[in-house]
């Protein structure tokens, strides 16, 4: 079966800013239409992903070991890390903030970094393992990663709730400073990740093995997006 071909063969590129189909050879490289810059692929994808996650996975360590905030109930005051804070939350009844801040706090990220370095491990070796289910979970990571700030926000609500009670007082600590910079690195490293190199061998297949692997419906959208 013949081969469509890709849009890289064709000198088009989808601007990443508003989607319009280009032509690459347009001299200066801009969109049409928004004008932003154009460029077939994310640069450096692989190189700035490990970069980020790096980073993030160092932040992560004191985000988790320095407290996150010091709450002050009539005149006692205590640190917090985000651990301490989740088994506070549900020693007191508050098993629902616990839930959010467990998930948002500790298995989000974690969730990512192995998802993330099974990806770039994945990629880098040429894996053709698994290409659908890679592409679904790198789609869930992106997902998942617009609700990453969802502890700091819980954090601010708790404080604004202990403040309009004036039965104490309640302060952030350095620990939410490292967990804002692990949201914000995890984050980046996902936008760095370019999921159209999970496809690049794909093309590579002789004619016999494609016969017993036909393309479907994804596979076209994910080389129609070279």
């Amino acid at each position: 079966m013949k081969t469509p071909p890709v849009a890289s063969e064709l000198n088009l590129c989808l601007c990443h800013s508003c989607g319009l189909a280009c032509d690459i050879t347009h001299d200066p490289h801009e969109c049409e239409r928004c004008g932003a810059p154009l460029h077939r692929r994310k640069i450096n994808s692989l190189t700035r992903t490990w970069a980020y996650l790096l980073a993030s996975l160092i932040f992560y360590v004191p985000a988790n070991l320095l407290p996150v905030m010091n709450t002050t109930m009539l005149g006692s005051g205590s640190d917090s890390t985000i651990m301490a804070g989740v088994l506070d939350f549900w020693q007191h009844g508050a098993w629902d903030i616990a839930l959010i801040i467990f998930i948002a706090s500790i298995a989000v990220p974690g969730i990512k970094f192995v998802a993330l370095t099974m990806l770039l491990v994945t990629v880098q070796r040429g894996s053709p393992w698994a290409r659908k289910e890679r592409s679904r979970l790198y789609r869930f990571v992106e997902l998942i990663g617009y609700w990453s700030m969802l502890d700091v926000i819980v954090v601010a609500l708790v404080a604004a709730l202990v403040k309009f009670q004036a039965l104490g007082d309640i302060e952030p600590r350095l620990g939410i400073l490292f967990f804002g910079l692990v949201v914000v690195f995890t984050m980046l490293s996902a936008m760095s990740f370019d999921p159209r190199l999970i496809w690049d061998k794909e093309r590579d297949k002789g004619p016999d093995q494609k016969r017993n692997n036909p393309p479907n419906e994804e596979v076209m959208d994910e080389v129609a997006s070279h």
